[in-house]
């Protein structure tokens, strides 16, 4: 029997603040953190000092390999002005910074300390194409890594043993692409601010500038089974499928639960927070599910007393279109072989009874492995606190929000839960 997790000691979230997500030439992870860091300052409803954070826990995967820069929780603790106090990098792939956070949450609810910095930074933009996958694939494990398991090759196959279990098509992919791309545009932070109708159009306008045949395309479907303009990347996933490469950071203030009203009125607590690590692929029972992330659902929904209908909206992490379809039910948003009918129908979008990624998710947000997991929980902090604007979930009482990081090919998995009382 799964026992119940709880804290010792109330967490909650009184700040918060990210980047903007999306390559830059000019910009490095000092700069970034540096954007971010200011935000959450300014997030502070009731202002404070940022020489009382008592220690830094960051999440970064491999600016080693990226930037040839390791040691990087020292270095943001000098850019922002807390060292000598402790800086402690956390590694977990793409859910580096989910870790950070659940190590400061771990930080407070010990009594040790009661005013923690959670955030994560990746710099990936500095590489070719050809080196960022290299670099990401450091995270599968040794054997998929050895015969040339690249990430899209792995959601590849992941999506063709979901087909071929629970008859989806590439149709039910496009929905999921379609939908975050909608709202996309709505994130002022989104690397890909577009939906897939402004993209169609900034391609008929650009062949008409050039002089070179318009294309035609009689809906966005249409226009995502172009092979064309949507090419094969590892079937069945396609262009439009994958998250791109990103720079960026972001961070969030904790502090002990007894002290939260002190910086602000309306602070977020941390409820529920799971964790679960995952065999490679090619020693699990099924490819259509991550048993890490029902290990983590299972914790958190354990420590909270939720079930996942008591979820209002979650961010998932869609680093392909297919990883989406497989957590919604790995979480148990939908049963499992019903998620692509959910998404068909419309239940996740955003105005639908179980909003997913909102933010764009990292298909669109964009996707700075390191920072991925705190820009997950930095959606949840806007959309709980009313804070989304264009973007906002359109239901009343909102007050529990949920975000799902995996890191490599499952093998670190994280739910995190988060309620406005």
């Amino acid at each position: 029997m799964q026992k119940k997790r709880k804290l010792g000691r109330g967490v909650a979230v009184v700040g918060a603040g990210m980047s903007k997500f999306a390559m830059f030439k000019d910009k490095d992870s000092k700069d970034l953190f540096g954007e971010a860091f200011r935000e959450m300052i300014a997030s502070v409803d009731k202002g404070f000092d940022p020489g009382e954070i008592d220690a830094l826990y960051l999440g970064n995967f491999t600016n080693d390999f990226f930037v040839h820069q390791g040691h990087w929780g020292p270095i943001i603790s000098d850019l922002i002005g807390l060292a000598p106090k402790p800086a402690t990098r956390t590694e977990g792939a793409c859910a580096s910074s989910a870790l950070a956070f659940r190590e400061g949450v771990f930080a407070i609810a010990s009594g040790f300390y009661d005013i923690v910095l959670a955030a994560g930074v990746e710099d990936m933009s500095k590489r070719t194409t050809e080196e960022v996958a290299e670099g990401l694939a450091l995270a599968t494990v040794p054997y998929e890594g050895r015969v040339g398991f690249t990430f899209p090759g792995v959601f590849g196959a992941l999506a063709t043993a979901y087909f071929a279990k629970y008859g989806a098509t590439r149709e039910d992919l496009m929905n999921i692409t379609i939908k975050s791309h909608s709202n996309a545009p709505l994130n002022p932070k989104a690397q890909f601010p577009f939906s897939i109708r402004d993209m169609m159009n900034a391609k008929i306008e650009s062949a008409k500038k050039k002089g070179k045949p318009v294309p035609y395309w009689e809906d966005e479907k249409s226009f995502l089974r172009d092979t064309a303009a949507n090419p094969v990347v590892a079937w069945p996933m396609h262009l439009y499928d994958c998250c791109p490469i990103s720079d960026g950071a972001a961070c969030m203030l904790l502090v002990g639960e007894e002290i939260a009203k002190n910086f602000t009125d309306d602070p977020l607590y941390v409820i529920g927070i799971g964790q679960g690590s995952g065999r490679g692929l090619h020693a699990c029972d099924d490819l259509t599910y991550f048993e890490a992330t029902r290990h983590a659902a299972k914790e958190a929904y354990g420590m909270s007393g939720l079930k996942p209908e008591d979820i209002q909206f979650s961010e998932v992490h869609d680093c392909f279109s297919i990883a989406e379809l497989i957590h919604i039910e790995d979480l148990g948003f939908f049963k499992p072989g019903e998620g692509h009918k959910a998404v068909a129908e419309g239940l996740t979008r955003r105005d639908g009874p179980m909003p997913i990624n909102t933010s764009g998710g990292l298909k669109c947000k964009g996707h700075p492995v390191g920072a991925t997991g705190v820009g997950q929980l930095f959606e949840v902090w806007k959309q709980l606190r009313g804070e989304a604007g264009e973007r906002q979930v359109p239901k009343k009482d909102l007050r529990i929000g949920a975000a799902h990081n995996l890191g490599g090919t499952g093998g670190t998995c994280t739910l995190t839960i988060l309620e406005r009382r």
